[in-house]
């Protein structure tokens, strides 16, 4: 089974694979299933499981976890303990708060065959013929484009984000890591209630066009920053979703 991420709650843990959710004990022995259906919101696939735990991954480099309410305070790991408290999310696996990502990263370490994890070097020091580039294109964060936003999301953090994962991705996939941590920016907007319509033809385009028909006089299908969080589809004929899910940005 494929991890992509581990949160736990009262000693067990909930796992995500390419082929299902599934609850399982601390040791990974499959105790039963949980109920779960998938479907696409804009360029996300959502998969809603029935214990209140939402993933949206948009297929590329992007994985958003949202929990409901009745996880608040009940979660540890990776992604952080959920108490609306960001600043003491470095809690370790023996529940000691650290204040070095590295640390607390490799305390969360599942297989002893996995490596430690040593501190990371500042990607454009590595790589300093990116850095000019990467500042450049990662500006869109602190530009006009975001300007409804920055009072609202500070645009600081995003921005020295953007610019080290663009200088860190220098071995292909230059574009998808620029535009990961844009959309990652544009998101917080979203959650804010801010809606910017930051892509265009030359920055992390969606080419929506193409899912309308060739002739048409009226294009049915548009690039929308904050689309509807449920539509009927083939995957939710429903068109009933979790009320946790988000705003997100897409075709529709």
């Amino acid at each position: 089974m494929s991890r992509v991420h581990q949160a736990s709650s009262d000693n067990v843990f909930f796992s995500v694979s390419c082929h299902h959710l599934t609850k399982t004990g601390q040791l990974c022995n499959i105790r039963d299933q949980v109920p779960y259906k998938i479907h696409t919101i804009g360029i996300y696939l959502v998969i809603e499981a029935s214990n209140g735990v939402i993933l949206m991954w948009d297929r590329k480099t992007s994985l958003m976890i949202k929990l409901s309410p009745d996880f608040k305070g009940k979660v540890c790991g990776l992604c952080g303990n959920y108490d609306g408290n960001g600043n003491n999310d470095f809690i370790t696996r023996c529940g000691e708060e650290v204040l070095d990502a590295v640390q607390f990263g490799n305390s969360w370490t599942t297989s002893t065959n996995c490596p430690k994890a040593d501190a990371m070097k500042n990607p454009c020091q590595i790589t300093p013929h990116r850095e000019a580039w990467a500042l450049k294109q990662c500006h869109i964060i602190k530009s006009d484009v975001f300007s409804a936003c920055h009072k609202q999301v500070d645009p600081t953090e995003y921005f020295e984000t953007c610019v080290r994962d663009t200088c860190a991705c220098d071995s292909g996939g230059d574009c998808e890591c620029f535009c990961t941590a844009v959309a990652a920016y544009a998101a917080a907007c979203r959650a804010v209630g801010t809606c910017v319509a930051w892509r265009n033809p030359n920055v992390c385009p969606l080419f929506c066009d193409y899912y309308n028909p060739f002739g048409e006089q009226w294009c049915e299908w548009h690039y929308q920053p904050c689309g509807a969080p449920c539509m009927k589809t083939c995957r939710n004929p429903t068109a009933k979703c979790s009320t946790q899910i988000p705003l997100l940005e897409g075709t529709f």
